[in-house]
């Protein structure tokens, strides 16, 4: 059974609803849905645009709309966001020409944010490697700050798909996420 998915609209009235009665607290994570399916209560995307390692400037929202976009959130202090850096690149470079778009967004801070250009140059990362100075993104799509934390957003701009952590086997189940998205039109 395919999870229901929230639109934009569905999730600002629930969103104010929860405000109003005074909000669910900073603990809660996914929510079930009648249909037994989960869906992200941040599901409703905001817009954001930060400067790549070579200070060119990428928006959200230029690329959602279009293409499978994958955010991933990573650190060059986090051993398994390393590792996800290649499953990323491998996946960019099987399906990118089908509109598969990575976005991988560091949250380092200044004192280890000169680390990146060198780690994305040395990994040979050919998606836009961006740098979230001002936290802008991960206030939008990662509130926890958690690393590695991965969101997939369909081409109908809705998160398709999101995932904190990593433990081998998780590159399949990311790869099978990514063709799903892409097959939906």
């Amino acid at each position: 059974m395919m999870p229901h998915r929230v639109s934009f609209s569905e999730l600002a009235c629930a969103l104010a609803i929860a405000a109003l009665a005074g909000g669910c607290g900073a603990a809660s994570g996914a929510g079930s849905t009648p249909e037994g399916g989960t869906t992200s209560p941040r599901a409703a995307l905001g817009d954001f645009s930060l400067k790549d390692i070579d200070g060119e400037t990428h928006a959200l929202s230029d690329y959602v709309g279009m293409n499978v976009v994958l955010v991933a959130f990573w650190a060059t202090w986090c051993e398994p966001c390393k590792r996800k850096t290649v499953q990323h690149q491998e996946l960019y470079d099987k399906y990118g020409s089908q509109g598969f778009v990575v976005l991988a967004i560091s949250m380092d801070e200044p004192e280890t944010q000169g680390q990146v250009r060198p780690f994305a140059r040395q990994r040979q990362l050919t998606f836009p490697v961006l740098l979230d100075t001002e936290s802008q993104a991960v206030q939008l799509l990662n509130p926890r700050r958690t690393a590695p934390f991965t969101v997939l957003i369909g081409r109908d701009g809705r998160i398709a798909w999101e995932h904190e952590g990593w433990v081998s086997g998780d590159e399949k189940t990311l790869e099978d996420e990514v063709i799903k998205a892409l097959v939906v039109k």
